[in-house]
């Protein structure tokens, strides 16, 4: 008998997840959850070694608890619930789109987004790192990306958010009213206008890009498709950098010497990012369902099962990392899991390690020193990622 307990939605464990992900890893490294029914692996070679057995642990039924749990068929497009080999043609497709080159040629755009956001706050004696800086930088490049108007990028992102957030301590819902076809309906208008004005922009390449799909078939991609992939590319592009930016906020007010490093050498800023990356992941867990029995740690964990793979236990396990809990901007990074790994790897890593790059050295040109307020700051209240809803800190010196 023993008296540990890993829920995913209890609001006091996601505040500091880590004691708990550490008893995880030593106690019950295949971890079941009675009254959840899930099975949860923590341990970095585990993690990583789950990720790519795409036999065993599937993608296909979501990379969500809920979803996996509701048994929802899962819509055609939606790249990051999908197995080979349709996942394959569908992430040759984006892969056009979203690589280094290109994402590198966006610096001067993001770069100029960010001094909009900042510059208005320069003298001020207190901002906040979501409201005013994360959540807006992000949505303006994915806008931009996607060919949505400037107008209407902050309704869009917000209702990103909506459909990932929960009432505090409770799953999200997915009942049989839950219609995600539905749900993607909203990009609709865009995709319509844009079919009829094209543009430079991601939204126009799709509509008229041509691939060979798993019937060998040569075709450009149907409307739901189109809808489905501008609407997993609008959430996936707004919600974990906004993330990012508040954990470096966080973490950077916590350890003001080494953030003083960064505002000296902004050479070092680009190790920072996958520090901060591995130390308070964004996406701290990532589902899969288990296709066939397979025995973990001495326990079969039956197929039909819902499993969690645990990045963020996984990124401080010390069987990896030396000292794990200590956050070093100088630490020697061989991998982190917070992009994932294997055919899932997160397609916009670059543009989201970019985005993090410059957000930093653009905010420490303008303010070395802050220290955040923690009796007014707020987790979002999501079982998907891990990050804050508002994050108030005070600048040293401002009117």
């Amino acid at each position: 008998m023993t008296d540990l307990s890993y829920d995913p939605y209890d609001v006091d464990i996601d505040a500091n997840p880590y004691p708990v992900f550490r008893r995880l890893r030593d106690e019950a490294p295949c971890y079941y959850n009675d009254v959840h029914d899930f099975y949860a692996l923590s341990r970095f070679d585990d993690v990583e070694r789950s990720l790519v057995d795409k036999r065993t642990f599937s993608s296909a039924r979501g990379g969500i608890l809920e979803l996996i749990k509701a048994g929802i068929e899962i819509p055609t497009g939606t790249l990051i619930f999908e197995d080979p080999p349709t996942h394959t043609i569908h992430r040759q497709l984006l892969s056009r789109v979203f690589t280094p080159r290109k994402m590198l040629a966006l610096e001067d755009r993001i770069r100029a987004y960010c001094a909009d956001s900042l510059e208005p706050l320069v003298g001020a004696d207190r901002f906040d790192f979501v409201a005013d800086y994360g959540a807006q930088m992000p949505m303006r490049v994915i806008g931009m990306l996607l060919g949505i108007p400037d107008q209407d990028q902050e309704a869009v992102r917000d209702r990103a958010n909506a459909n990932i957030r929960t009432e505090a301590g409770k799953p999200q819902d997915y009942s049989d009213s839950f219609d995600p076809a539905a749900a993607f309906e909203d990009f609709g208008v865009y995709l319509d206008w844009r079919a009829e004005h094209p543009s430079d922009d991601l939204m126009t390449e799709l509509l008229h890009a041509e691939f060979e799909d798993e019937h060998g078939v040569t075709r450009r991609l149907e409307r739901h498709e189109l809808l489905t992939y501008l609407a997993v590319i609008a959430g996936a592009g707004n919600e974990t950098t906004t993330r990012l930016i508040g954990w470096a906020g966080k973490v950077l007010s916590d350890h003001p010497d080494q953030r003083h490093e960064l505002a000296a050498d902004p050479t070092l800023i680009p190790n920072a990012i996958e520090e901060l990356l591995r130390f308070e992941s964004p996406a701290p867990h990532i589902g899969r369902y288990v296709t066939r029995d397979v025995e973990l740690h001495g326990r079969t964990v039956p197929e039909g099962s819902a499993i969690l793979l645990l990045a963020g236990a996984a990124n401080r396990d010390e069987r990896e990392f030396v000292d794990p809990d200590r956050f070093d901007i100088h630490r020697d990074i061989r991998q982190h899991l917070s992009f994932g790994y294997g055919i899932h790897f997160c397609l916009g890593a670059a543009l989201a390690r970019l985005e993090g790059r410059v957000a930093l050295e653009e905010l420490l040109k303008r303010f070395p020193d802050w220290e955040v307020d923690l009796s007014e700051a707020r987790l979002a209240p999501t079982s998907t990622v891990r990050g804050w809803e508002t994050l108030p800190a005070s600048i040293p010196g401002g009117n």
